[in-house]
């Protein structure tokens, strides 16, 4: 992509872009050539506007090489182009001026990104979600109706998240949840309660009426996915490093569909990605230091995030949020870009923190895991957490995409360190029994994330030397294992 800076253009930046255009042979992603000033300039101006700015050249014919095009006129150029710069939706304020080029001159016109309170940008005849444009390479691509309502949705607050639910009731929601949510906003506001139960559950926005809240399903639900089958967490780990890698053969080495409340989903998005990865040890000193592929608390913030900021209008609610895991990387994504004032540059930083969901965060704040811990503290933190986490895990930073339809967080795969080993299936079973006075075959198989088959080989060594015993009869169907006493 070319690197252009908006500014009052001089010929010889303009001779400079012109030279790169003719390198790479082709427009860019930022820079537009056009021999004249056509209809077809209203698409180029509503995209430049949508998404990063841009520069229009005109009076270059891209067909001869990006050429001076001969008898170009610039100032009826500049009348067309000023004329269709009111045809917009806000009107586009661009910089237009006149720059000699080689044997003759041409038209430079410098578009600049809109705030974010202005757009869309769109061709005024077309309408709102036949008009909106972004730059898709060298051309325009026509936004979509999702990608439209996303962008207004930026100017205001969603509140999909308080939208109640019509066909579910008080009773879809857990007794024990609910009743530990409410304990809590008790200790903390008993004039909410000083009307009874069901008025406190209303301003609580946990009830509206007769039904549970989005947000309160999604938190506190006995099975959110009973109304919303789509919203829950799908898990899937390839064989390559892209999906379509495989042809042939097993094209999922695991998969599998995550349902429950947002807390469980956590849980068990984490859980996987454990399962299918390395842990190393790193020999620090007299020390065994364990360092996985990617550590657990950053990937825990990963998915939280992306449950708790996801958009949840109707027209994502098909859409899961997807965990990939792939050979060198993981990658969790979840539909909806960045909301509000937050941008991949300022992601993380100091003070910058919007949320989509207002209530679902509120509610996820008093909210914990079956392990303990708070689910979110909704203070900004989470990028720093995923940061500092994979710094101590020797990784690369983590990486953010964002677009309209979906935010993305990519985890690279450690580096391999000189002194670190890994563990074979009888050196982790043999470890492990060493942490916990028993253990069954499946709960081996589901803590190393070995095969059963693997498993079952490494105890069988361990018996035969005498450093493990089994606790039942042969064959028992509750046969568990322990280091010899």
């Amino acid at each position: 992509m070319l690197s252009v800076k908006l500014g009052v253009m001089l010929q010889q930046e303009v001779a400079e872009i012109v030279a790169q255009l003719r390198a790479i042979g082709s427009e860019s992603s930022r820079v537009e050539a056009k021999s004249g000033i056509g209809k077809n300039v209203l698409e180029t101006l509503s995209a430049f506007s949508n998404q990063g700015g841009g520069i229009i050249i005109a009076g270059l014919s891209e067909a001869s090489g990006f050429t001076p095009v001969p008898d170009f006129d610039p100032k009826a150029a500049r009348d067309a182009l000023t004329t269709y710069c009111e045809k917009l939706t806000p009107p586009v304020r661009a910089e237009i001026s006149t720059v000699p080029f080689e044997s003759g001159q041409v038209l430079v016109a410098e578009v600049p990104e809109m705030e974010l309170q202005d757009k869309p940008c769109y061709v005024t005849d077309r309408g709102l979600y036949k008009g909106s444009y972004v730059r898709a390479g060298e051309s325009e691509r026509k936004l979509t109706q999702y990608e439209v309502d996303r962008i207004v949705e930026n100017k205001g607050q969603p509140s999909w998240d308080r939208t109640p639910v019509d066909e579910a009731s008080l009773a879809d929601l857990d007794a024990q949840l609910l009743s530990s949510f409410t304990e809590k906003q008790q200790a903390a506001r008993a004039k909410t309660f000083a009307d009874g139960m069901p008025t406190a559950l209303q301003r609580l926005q946990v009830m509206r009426g007769e039904h549970p809240t989005l947000a309160s399903l999604l938190t506190m639900g006995e099975y959110p996915q009973q109304y919303y089958p789509r919203l829950a967490v799908t898990f899937a780990l390839y064989p390559g490093t892209g999906k379509g890698d495989v042809t042939e053969g097993f094209r999922l080495l695991d998969s599998a569909r995550i349902t429950g409340p947002i807390p469980e989903m956590v849980d068990e998005g984490v859980r996987l990605v454990e399962k299918n990865m390395r842990t190393a040890g790193l020999i620090e000193g007299v020390f065994r230091k364990d360092v996985p592929d990617y550590p657990a608390v950053a990937v825990r913030e990963a998915l939280v995030n992306a449950l708790m900021h996801r958009d949840y209008s109707p027209t994502a609610l098909g859409t899961p949020v997807q965990i990939d895991m792939y050979v060198d990387r993981l990658e969790i994504s979840n539909p909806g870009g960045l909301f509000g004032g937050v941008t991949p540059e300022n992601l993380g930083q100091p003070g910058v923190s919007t949320s989509r969901n207002q209530l679902l965060s509120t509610f996820l704040e008093d909210m914990h895991f079956s392990g303990g811990g708070t689910v979110a503290e909704n203070r900004g933190t989470g990028i720093a957490v995923m940061r500092s986490a994979t710094a101590e895990a020797l990784m690369p930073p983590p990486e953010f995409t964002n677009t309209l339809t979906h935010f993305t967080v990519r985890f690279h795969k450690r580096k391999v360190a000189v002194t670190e080993t890994h563990e074979t299936a009888y050196e982790q079973v043999n470890r492990l029994l060493n942490e916990r006075a028993s253990w069954s075959t499946t709960e081996l198989k589901e803590t190393t994330g070995l095969s059963r088959t693997a498993v079952q080989k490494a105890l069988n060594q361990l018996l035969e030397q005498g450093l493990a015993e089994p606790t039942e009869p042969q064959r028992s169907p509750r046969q568990r294992y322990r280091r010899t006493r």
